[in-house]
């Protein structure tokens, strides 16, 4: 046995102890490094949950920090973000800019001035918005609009499938494309699909009639010369035909139970808000698809094909489009929100399906009821995803305290609209809910709109869920079993990990 082979001869034999010892070792690494690393330019509260979760379980925990610790889009995608964001920029500054209207509150304008500077396009004036709740009618309408295209029609939906309730709208697109109607499709990969049967269905038949369509931010964790963490998600939901009708909102393009033999079997029907847009703000909502479709297919759709020339300028409607999301610097989505909560002097009405708020969020709320302004929060009283819905559930207790008022929209129905309205004066409606996800990992898009003859429709759908909905009361939330509120707080915990 010679001078270098004789410290490592005893090994064999004593294996136990040397994997205890290398294990050892990497436990002590693995930590040391977390503290390192994991903090820097991140929240406190998720730092916090990150290092919890590593010093609990150093191998498991440190390795899915690799994994999902990075909410940011990998370097060409980023790339093509700045070359987004500058001729969205350029765009802005050749689009007159339309000035709030006189009778809403002095600070909208501070408003569309953050927007302005979070990347979000100009406020343009003179539209027309109809806000429709039915599910099967928005698709209808939908369908109705893709029918009567003659040049284009753009479609980027979250979710989206062929089913019997879809069926039709795929249908007129088939026969837009068979005329000569240029037609687009985007739809996010994991968001789509599952279920299977339905996804294999709509490619199957976007294919038959030469649709050019794009699965976005699909997962393949080394694309784009970096790894890319597969829960970075394309939220939005929009249609547009020729430029001059626009839809958003909430609603994804699937049967209403989402085709999962869960919600079937629970009995499960999603409840949504969609806007129906006519006017200059349609040019504006097509040039956010031209840049999710430069994304996805590397192709500059010009600015030509998107901006209509002559829109409809008979409405009263001031719009904002504000895109968010993990190709911006900042959360544009929860800036905005936070802004309006603070602005707000008399009501704030706020629905999400998924209420899980960052710090600064829940302080926005507090402040407000205990400044004497009525708020009101509208959130399911049953949940399809059991971490979201029981880490919102531990925020109740401390927004009751505040003077909150929660309702509960009562089942079989999920409420999966997502608007904000302050005072008479603003609100904003579109695919955003009000959790860290849709803040730090999804792309979004909303639309902020002033005025009071829109305020009075946002009122409307308010008061038809109010009527869906029972109010909880503090005494009750306080009196529900102890095992379930430490269930709720160790999800809320869990909810950080992003």
């Amino acid at each position: 046995m010679d001078l270098l082979t004789a410290p490592f001869a005893w090994l064999p034999d004593n294996w136990g102890v040397t994997a205890t010892w290398i294990y050892g070792i990497i436990d002590v690494l693995l930590r040391l490094t977390a503290i390192v690393v994991v903090p820097r330019n991140r929240r406190p509260g998720s730092a916090m949950a990150w290092l919890l979760a590593i010093m609990v379980l150093p191998l498991v925990g440190f390795p899915l920090y690799l994994l999902l610790g990075k909410a940011e889009l990998p370097r060409k995608r980023r790339a093509k973000q700045r070359t987004v964001n500058r001729l969205l920029e350029q765009r802005a500054r050749e689009v007159p800019a339309a000035r709030p209207d006189p009778s809403t509150a002095s600070w909208l304008t501070s408003a569309v001035r953050l927007n302005e500077k979070l990347g979000a396009l100009p406020l343009t004036g003179h539209n027309q918005v109809e806000l429709v709740t039915e599910y099967d009618e928005s698709i209808a309408r939908m369908t109705a609009d893709v029918r009567a295209a003659k040049r284009q029609v753009h479609v980027l939906f979250y979710t989206m499938g062929l089913d019997d309730t879809t069926e039709d709208f795929l249908a007129a697109l088939g026969e837009a494309a068979d005329r000569g109607v240029t037609v687009r499709v985007l739809y996010d990969h994991l968001g789509s699909i599952t279920p299977w049967r339905p996804y294999r269905r709509m490619k199957h038949a976007l294919r038959a009639h030469g649709i050019e369509h794009y699965a976005m931010m699909p997962v393949k964790p080394f694309r784009d010369g970096a790894f890319q963490r597969p829960d970075l998600r394309n939220h939005r939901k929009m249609v547009v035909v020729d430029a001059e009708v626009g839809w958003m909102g909430s609603q994804n393009m699937i049967a209403p139970h989402y085709d999962k033999r869960a919600n079937i079997r629970r009995g499960l029907r999603w409840q949504e808000t969609m806007a129906r847009l006519r006017g200059p703000i349609v040019s504006e909502l097509n040039l956010l698809f031209a840049a999710d479709w430069f994304y996805e297919s590397g192709d500059m759709l010009p600015e030509s094909d998107l901006v209509h020339p002559d829109p409809d300028v008979s409405g009263e409607v001031e719009c904002q489009l504000v895109p968010s999301g993990p190709g911006f610097v900042q959360e544009n989505n929860l800036l905005l929100f936070n802004q309006l909560l603070y602005s707000a002097q008399r009501r704030v009405v706020a629905v999400s399906p998924y209420f899980v708020p960052d710090e600064s969020m829940l302080q926005a709320f507090v402040v407000a009821a205990k400044r004497g302004v009525e708020v009101e929060l509208f959130v399911c009283e049953i949940g399809d995803q059991f971490l979201v819905f029981h880490a919102q559930r531990s925020y109740y207790e401390e927004l009751l305290e505040a003077g909150v008022r929660i309702h509960l929209y009562r089942p079989p129905h999920i409420l999966h609209a997502k608007h904000l309205s302050i005072d008479d004066s603003v609100a904003v409606i579109g695919s955003s809910n009000m959790d860290i996800r849709s803040f730090l990992l999804d792309m979004e898009c909303s639309l902020m709109v002033g005025g009071t003859d829109v305020l009075g429709l946002v009122r409307e759908v308010e008061e038809l869920y109010r009527s869906r909905s029972r109010e909880l009361s503090l005494e009750e939330w306080r009196n529900r079993p102890w095992a379930v509120q430490r269930l709720d707080d160790i999800c809320r915990l869990a909810s950080w990990v992003v």
